[in-house]
C-alpha cells in the first residue's frame, strides 16, 4: 500500500467504513468536513447475511463512498485475512456500485481494545475511517 493520499473526488463528503471480520463487521461513518468518524455498531452476521446489514447501513447513511480496513502482518506482508478483506471490498463495490477505498488497518482493533471501546469492531472501523479522512487534502 502506498502512503500517498487516495484520489478522492472533492464531491465525496460522506463515508462509511467497515472493519471486516468473519463473524462481526464493525461500522463507522464520517465526513470530510469534520474529518472525524463515529462508530455505528457492528454487523453480527456471516457470509451473504452480512450484506443485508451492510445494505441497511448504506440506506441509513447514504455515503458517497466506502472505506474498508485491510489487515497486514506487522512487517507489511499480506495474510489470509488480507485477501478476505480485499474480496469483501470488491463485493461491496459490485453489489452497491460505490467506490471502495482501502486503508491499511494494522493495529486498529488493538488500539480500539486498548482505548476501552465497548464495541471494538465499530471502534476499529472509526479508527480506520479517521486515518482515511486525515489523509485527504
Amino acid at each position: 500500500m502506498s502512503d500517498a493520499a487516495p484520489l478522492v473526488p472533492p464531491a465525496f463528503t460522506t463515508f462509511i467504513a467497515f472493519d471486516f471480520g468473519l463473524k462481526r463487521t464493525g461500522v463507522a461513518v464520517g465526513n470530510r468536513l469534520m474529518r472525524t468518524a463515529q462508530p455505528q455498531g457492528s454487523i453480527h452476521a456471516e457470509g451473504n447475511a452480512r450484506f443485508e446489514g451492510v445494505a441497511a447501513k448504506l440506506k441509513e447513511w447514504q455515503p458517497d463512498a466506502i472505506v474498508i480496513g485491510v489487515p497486514y502482518h506487522p512487517d507489511g506482508a499480506p495474510h489470509e485475512n488480507t485477501a478476505r478483506a480485499k474480496k469483501f471490498g470488491r463485493q461491496l463495490q459490485g453489489r452497491f456500485g460505490l467506490q471502495v477505498f482501502e486503508v491499511d488497518e494494522r493495529y486498529s482493533t488493538t488500539e480500539a481494545i486498548a482505548s476501552g471501546a465497548k464495541d471494538a469492531d465499530a471502534a476499529a472501523a472509526a479508527i480506520i475511517l479517521d486515518q482515511f479522512l486525515r489523509s485527504l487534502p
